[in-house]
C-alpha cells in the first residue's frame, strides 16, 4: 500500500483553465515516465469556485517523493503550471487512516 502523497491547491487564472490542465497533465507525464514509484495522480476541480483545482499524487516512498522535487526539470514544469495561477499552496503527507 503506498502511503506518501504529494498535494496541490490551484487557483487558477481566469480564462485559463484548459491550458493549466494540459500543462498540469503534461507535467504528471513527465513525472511518471521519469518516477515510476508515483502509483496514481489526479487533477480534480472545484464545482463551485471557478478556477479551483486540488491536485494530489499517491507515492510508493517516500525518498522518491522527495528526489522527483529535487530534480531540476521538476522546478520547469511546475513554473509552467504557476504562471497560470493566482497562487498555490502544496504539501506532502502521509497516510494515517483509511476507511
Amino acid at each position: 500500500m503506498a502511503d506518501h502523497y504529494a498535494s496541490g491547491t490551484w487557483q487558477v487564472k481566469q480564462g485559463n483553465d484548459q491550458e493549466f490542465i494540459d500543462r498540469w497533465t503534461e507535467f504528471l507525464q513527465w513525472s511518471r515516465a521519469n518516477y515510476p514509484s508515483i502509483v496514481v495522480a489526479n487533477l480534480i476541480r472545484d464545482r463551485r469556485v471557478p478556477g479551483h483545482y486540488v491536485s494530489f499524487a499517491e507515492w510508493t516512498d517516500e525518498a522518491s517523493r522527495d528526489a522527483w522535487k529535487q530534480n531540476p526539470e521538476f522546478m520547469s514544469h511546475f513554473d509552467a503550471c504557476m504562471a497560470l495561477c493566482e497562487h498555490m499552496s502544496g504539501a506532502d503527507f502521509d497516510r494515517v487512516a483509511t476507511v
